[in-house]
């Protein structure tokens, strides 16, 4: 499969090589033949923004400068934070939505995702809640922003 339209089913992207990801959804898994920061640029794309701007966007919100989330679509709350740099091909990228919990296994971390779907990550229990405290603040700025708008509406 060349491409791929996230949704809000989708739960991570994950490398495979260099120009090949598997994307995990609720009920199907899809091998997409390009690297896992291709995808997540398309679809800010495609869902009407750049990579770019939207990178603009969350530090303009959030202040956050490095390993930081994007927004893929306001309206479906489609937040991914990334487990690396967004510079790293190797980074996974996770639906914040989706994540039911995670804890810290013997090495690393592991995510519990809503439909009781586990993925075991290469990356320290710290990292990991960094990573979901980060999306997190992201996204309670969005609902700021949503809430202001519809009061200013209502006035």
């Amino acid at each position: 499969m060349e491409n791929y339209e996230i949704n809000s089913s989708t739960l991570a992207i994950i490398p495979l090589d260099k120009n090949k990801s598997k994307v995990y959804e609720e009920n199907d898994e899809y091998i997409i033949e390009k690297s896992t920061n291709n995808i997540i640029k398309e679809n800010c794309t495609f869902y009407g923004s750049s990579y770019e701007g939207r990178c603009i966007g969350t530090k303009y919100l959030t202040g956050i400068k490095s390993k930081f989330p994007i927004i893929i679509e306001e309206s479906r709350n489609l937040i991914f934070f990334p487990t690396n740099s967004i510079r790293n091909d190797e980074s996974i990228w996770i639906a914040l939505n989706k994540i039911k919990n995670y804890k810290k296994t013997r090495y690393n971390s592991q995510l519990l995702f809503n439909n009781d779907q586990k993925l075991d990550l290469k990356i320290s229990y710290y990292s990991l809640e960094n990573q979901i405290c980060r999306a997190t603040i992201l996204k309670s700025k969005l609902y700021e922003i949503k809430y202001n708008n519809k009061v200013k509406e209502n006035l």
